[in-house]
């Protein structure tokens, strides 16, 4: 049964950025899914993995002058999929040429790629600022023939996007079992000839695959930092390395962790603080 608590945060006064903020705080300490309201944002973990001590250690440090309470609920385990239906996920366009959209949508725009994703819980439909930049910068790619790692694959949509593309082989790392389940059942959607691998781990699954030409990881600062190394070892000379999950004020944060290992910055993006950074490993 795949439990899970909602925990709403009222921020007054309501900000954005603070709602940003605490979505970055909260996914490194598990939380999977964001949905903002008026009243600041409701945000959704494994039952297992709620800690009221973190959330209150978050606020109490909170670096923005705001006050933040917030109260929580089990949900019991329930077809994610209709929950998203409902209440969340609409079709979506990234780039003017990939349009997102569930099996359940019927008004679907038309464009050059078109993915399906049912998201159930797990993190990655292109709403979220990260998801979309990291989309644009492999539509604005040559991917043809090019091997790619998505490490956090989530619902598998930035690995489906590249083996469109043209990439191969696409391998896609997943480190929560459920996560990996629904990113199979995405990529069976859409890629019936099976170009994509994935893989249910952590970054310890690199060592058994050979150097790639574009390695992509959309998980969060503290993961990225730590996993690093791993990430480069396994990025052939030359090669691209797309990494969002984080904001803007931690690129100088993520470039020193990875100017070691000959990774140097190409360009980033910004969007509602969060950014997608472009490196090449010299």
């Amino acid at each position: 049964m795949n439990d899970y608590r909602e925990v709403h945060f009222k921020i007054k006064p309501t900000s954005e950025d603070a709602a940003d903020l605490l979505a970055a705080f909260l996914a490194d300490n598990g939380y999977e899914s964001f949905v903002a309201d008026d009243e600041g944002m409701t945000a959704y973990v494994k039952a297992e993995d709620f800690d009221k001590d973190k959330i209150d250690d978050i606020l109490s440090d909170f670096p923005m002058d705001v006050s933040i309470t917030y109260n929580q609920a089990l949900v019991e385990g329930r077809d994610w999929n209709r929950e998203w239906e409902l209440n969340y996920f609409q079709p979506i366009v990234v780039g003017d040429r990939c349009v997102i959209h569930s099996s359940f949508h019927t008004d679907i725009p038309t464009a050059e790629y078109d993915i399906v994703i049912d998201p159930k819980m797990a993190f990655g439909t292109g709403h979220h600022a990260t998801t979309s930049q990291v989309i644009e910068a492999l539509l604005s790619i040559d991917l043809k023939g090019k091997s790619l790692i998505d490490m956090g694959t989530g619902t598998a949509i930035l690995a489906i996007l590249a083996s469109m593309r043209g990439a191969h082989p696409v391998t896609g790392i997943e480190i929560d079992s459920f996560a990996y389940t629904n990113a199979l059942e995405n990529v069976a959607l859409n890629l019936p000839e099976g170009n994509v691998t994935l893989i249910n781990g952590d970054a310890s699954a690199l060592e058994n695959i050979k150097p790639v030409d574009i390695f992509v990881a959309n998980i969060n600062r503290n993961v990225i930092t730590g996993d690093i190394a791993a990430y480069a070892r396994v990025l052939k000379q030359g090669g691209t390395m797309i990494l969002s999950g984080f904001y803007d004020y931690d690129i100088p944060v993520i470039a020193e962790a990875s100017r070691p290992y000959g990774l140097v910055e190409v360009s980033h993006s910004v969007l509602n603080n969060w950014t997608c950074l472009i490196l090449v490993k010299q």
